[in-house]
């Protein structure tokens, strides 16, 4: 390279270096948006007709050509919404199987600028997002007035936003303009999980609904004959601290001008219209809420500062015993607050008793909270004081809740906490559990992620995270590493923090920078490495390398980041063979997991009076890549599996297994993942007693001698297994490769649930394949040794559960009603055939079947009148196998059965009862089933592999 080209390259480097500073530092900048809408509520078609003017304040240093709107009531539109598919990431269904009456959408809209018709452009994803393309470029520093009407159909409440009941949540319902800012535009479609980011403006709302309905919105109303209508001349008596207060709340009377109670409810029933005005000065949202149930409390609130705040709280009578201190909650949350962070921003709050989504205690606007229903006193204090504590945090300090919802979420969580030790400070359990159950369960399910590697950094996206992480890390999380901050610097100088972030930043757009650089500046202290932790996973404190140990009795929850406890608790068991066991448990499982794990349950047969055990050892890692953990572990038991009585004595039988594992589980695309995928290695080593039958000549007498002895086997098995648990068309596939010295068995076992769109059930379809050989040849010894190993087209029965790893009450009966236990493994027929020689359909070459069930809806299911949950579904298997293709099979190639399958405890337990089968089968039971014919031929399972470990979690929002 010559000297020019290095002068040159020089040049070009110090050319971006300096472009790129200078776009580092863009200078801060805030656009403004005015509204003044008019909207009427029809309740009749649960739909808005509106018009609204914007008016635009371009304050960035850039002309703008064009202005991205979030037009969100179309979230509601369909199932292909971004929305809708969040809801099914979180295990919700309701939406996607909902009617298009139960929907909602925004139509009629037709912007003009200036007066002039704009054209607008869809969103390339969203249909709830546009742009608007202004008819000129709007320069730096100037205004523009935006203008259209829009109908809105409103939703059911999936989420925030619609109507139930006669009760209407009015949220997100209006085209507003995305926020531009120094990093560029932020349209982003309306997410059940992820909240807001909008520009602040003053609103000016006219509101048209039903005279028998009351108001709740954003803001003041100047109209004070609606305000004395709905109040109705109320008294009050002055309190100690020179506040008002309100009498006792007479609920079900009247409003008339006698009636002196601060507590009124809406009765008028017309077809006339109020119109009501409200207004609001530098917030960034408006929400109202209208029903003709409400009952009103009023009252006010003086500040140190000499400020005014006046409290409503609106509620119905359903709700007046818990919401009747609801006006002391609220003055106790601003109070707190107030002497905490600074001034409540506003001069009024609203609190309101209504419906939200399945997974919100409630929700947060300027002025103004909707709060679910059917909380205690104290849920409804918490809840109440967390959501006005939002007027601070999203409110005055409004940052991008999309990008950084911990910046909101966490620091108001850290505040509750504050509140609750002031407030609640004893515990809410009862003196047992209090001892072993810590006050904050949140930590505990934290240290839970942390310790398997499945908790995710705070600094990313709302719609990153999976549910469980969302909430566990926004606000827990976050709230314990404000404390650690807390701790560094000390509590003074963490109030002094945040008053002057709040001071200094009050009705902005806040980012985490700023935070940070108000606790530096406060407190002298340099935190870089304290809010790099936001971008790392794990404790924000790491516990201590090792702990202690400690015995405790049935379970210890508390101090378990310094303890490892171990567990003792007795334990119950049974099966016809060992009768009633006794025993009891000793492990050390507890949050956060240790790596090495392990269970020991010792369990005496009071009927065999036989030492049993159930025990597992597993140790743990886990990785960053490709591969999420490797485990390694053993699992042993031992159990009688049958008497037999001799003359001379009782004779018990049975097994030891001894069966070490390496498991490799694979890492999913995505925290949102909900696959389980993994490679297992098992061998299995058993140890079995079998009767001998021997005859011997003593002093010229014959005699036949039973006893027993002991033989060992051992299988090899290859396991992969991949299912994807998530609520909408959930699959599983199972691959096995078992092997022995005689033989080797593969078998492929499918899984899809086809979903209802009732939301209740659905159809399970199943497919199974197999074969199985003979290693070296096939013998006639070699056939009657691997006999249990064989493929069965019915249920195998407890002798041919060759693993031992299903639970049988009677595992070697042959007739009785525990004879008639199955397990759901290869052909899966509910039919049996266990008095025959040879069962139907059994074979030591292939077999393939499909099996069906479906829930038969609860308005038809007969036992949906009796309290308890019993689900009733038809079941129908269909199947063949190798020799039904023999020239010389007399039968049908093709079998089946069909019939009812009740299912109990979540499936775990499942009763088949057989209607229609084939004639193979109907000749097996007119044969061999003898009297009382229709009760042998049920059957039923006991399915403990339905506790899926990966399952649960994903239900559980992991």
């Amino acid at each position: 390279m010559n000297s020019l080209n290095i002068q040159s390259y020089i040049l070009a480097s110090l050319f971006i270096l300096l472009s790129q500073a200078s776009l580092a530092q863009k200078p801060y900048f805030q656009q403004k948006a005015d509204f003044t809408i008019t909207v009427t509520l029809d309740t009749r078609s649960h739909t808005l007709d509106g018009y609204e003017e914007v008016i635009y304040t371009n304050n960035s240093p850039d002309s703008l050509s064009f202005i991205w709107f979030h037009i969100w009531p179309n979230a509601y539109k369909h199932d292909k919404t971004a929305f809708s598919e969040q809801l099914l990431t979180n295990n919700r269904t309701d939406f996607y199987f909902s009617q298009d009456n139960q929907r909602g959408y925004v139509n009629r809209l037709d912007f003009r600028v200036d007066g002039q018709t704009a054209r607008v452009e869809d969103h390339p994803q969203h249909v709830d997002i546009i742009k608007i393309i202004l008819p000129s470029p709007l320069p730096p520093g100037q205004k523009t007035r935006i203008s259209t009407p829009f109908h809105v159909q409103l939703p059911q409440i999936f989420s925030r936003s619609g109507h139930h009941k006669g009760f209407y949540a009015i949220t997100q319902w209006y085209p507003k303009p995305a926020v531009y800012d120094a990093n560029g535009w932020h349209p982003m479609p309306y997410l059940d999980q992820g909240e807001f980011y909008s520009e602040f403006g003053d609103y000016r709302v006219t509101i048209t609904a039903p005279d028998n309905y009351i108001i709740a919105a954003t803001g003041k109303t100047p109209d004070s004959s609606y305000l004395y209508s709905i109040l109705n001349n109320r008294t009050t008596t002055p309190t100690k601290d020179g506040n008002k207060s309100v009498k006792k709340a007479v609920p079900n009377k009247k409003p008339t001008p006698g009636n002196k109670s601060n507590t009124v409810r809406a009765t008028k029933q017309s077809e006339a219209t109020r119109t009501i005005r409200f207004e609001q000065n530098n917030v960034h949202d408006f929400a109202w809420f209208a029903s003709k149930d409400f009952m009103v409390q009023k009252d006010t609130l003086l500040t140190p500062s000499g400020k005014q705040i006046d409290l409503y709280s609106y509620f119905t009578a359903a709700g007046l015993q818990t919401w009747e201190k609801s006006i002391s909650y609220i003055k106790s949350a601003l109070r707190f607050r107030n002497s905490c962070i600074g001034e409540y921003p506003y001069d009024i709050v609203h609190v309101v008793s209504g419906e939200q989504s399945e997974s919100s205690a409630g929700m947060e606007y300027p002025t103004i909270t909707v709060v679910n229903g059917g909380q205690n006193a104290e849920e409804l204090d918490l809840t109440i004081q967390h959501e006005i504590g939002h007027n601070w945090f999203y409110g005055a300090l409004a940052n991008n809740e999309r990008k950084h919802t911990w910046l909101d979420e966490g620091l108001n969580t850290y505040y509750d906490n504050r509140y609750m030790a002031l407030h609640y400070p004893s515990g809410k359990l009862p003196g047992f559990l209090e001892k072993r159950i810590p006050a904050d369960p949140e930590k505990l399910l934290l240290a839970g992620l942390y310790s398997t590697g499945r908790d995710q950094v705070a600094n990313q996206p709302a719609d990153a995270f999976n549910e469980a992480n969302y909430g566990l890390i926004n606000y827990s999380k976050v709230a314990e590493w404000l404390f650690s901050i807390e701790q560094l610097i000390g509590r003074e100088a963490f109030d002094s923090s945040i008053r002057y972030y709040y001071a200094s930043k009050k009705n902005s757009h806040v980012s985490p920078g700023d935070l940070q650089n108000c606790f530096e500046t406060v407190s002298g202290k340099q935190l870089d490495n304290v809010f790099e932790k936001l971008a790392q996973q794990g404790p924000v404190i790491p516990g201590p390398s090792r702990k202690k140990l400690r015995v405790t009795a049935f379970f210890n929850m508390k101090g378990t980041d310094n303890i490892q406890y171990i567990s003792l608790s007795p334990l119950f068991g049974f099966n016809q063979y060992d009768g009633v066991m006794l025993g009891g448990v000793i492990h050390n499982y507890q949050l956060p997991l240790p790596k090495f794990r392990f269970f020991a349950a010792p369990l005496y047969g009071t009927k065999s009076g036989s030492f049993n055990y159930l025990a597992r050892a597993s140790w743990h890692k886990y990785l960053d890549g490709r591969i999420r953990e490797v485990s390694t572990g053993l699992d042993l038991a031992k159990f009688t599996t049958n008497n037999f009585t001799t003359e001379a004595e009782n004779l018990n039988l049975g097994y030891q297994k001894l069966a070490p594992y390496i498991r490799i589980d694979f890492r999913e695309k995505s925290a949102l993942d909900k696959t389980e995928r993994f490679l297992q290695f098992k061998s299995f080593f058993f140890r079995e007693d079998v009767l001998n039958f021997k005859t011997i000549v003593e002093n010229g007498d014959t005699l036949d001698i039973i006893d027993k002895s002991s033989q060992d086997r051992t299988l090899q098995q290859l396991r992969f297994f991949w299912a994807n648990h998530r609520v909408l068309y959930p699959y599983q596939a199972d691959l096995n490769i078992e092997y022995a010295k005689q033989f080797t068995r593969l078998s492929f076992t499918g899984e899809y649930f086809f979903n209802f769109s009732n939301r209740q059930g659905g159809l399970k379809a199943r497919l199974f394949a197999g074969k199985f050989f003979y290693n070296n040849g096939k013998t006639a010894n070699k056939a009657f040794e691997t006999e249990r190993y064989h493929l069965n087209l019915t249920g195998p029965n407890g002798y041919e559960d060759y693993t031992y790893s299903n639970y049988f009450i009677g595992r070697n009966e042959y007739d009785g009603f525990l004879s008639q236990q199955i397990m759901m493994r290869d052909g899966g027929f509910k039919v049996r055939s266990d008095l025959l020689s040879s069962k139907i359909g059994k074979t030591d070459n292939w077999l393939t079947a499909m099996n069906f069930n479906i829930d038969i809806p609860r308005k038809l299911n007969p036992l949906s009148i009796i309290p308890i949950k019993i689900p009733i579904k038809v079941f129908a298997d269909i199947g063949t196998f190798a020799e039904a293709w023999n020239d010389d099979y007399e039968d049908s190639r093709i079998v089946f059965d069909a019939g009812i399958q009740v299912s109990l405890f979540r499936e775990m337990v499942n009763v088949y009862i057989p209607v229609f089968y084939s004639k193979v089968f109907r000749d097996y039971y007119q044969s061999t089933l003898g009297d009382n014919r229709f009760w042998k031929t049920i059957s039923f399972s006991i399915d403990i592999h339905q506790l899926n470990t990966r399952k649960i979690m994903a239900k559980a929002g992991l």
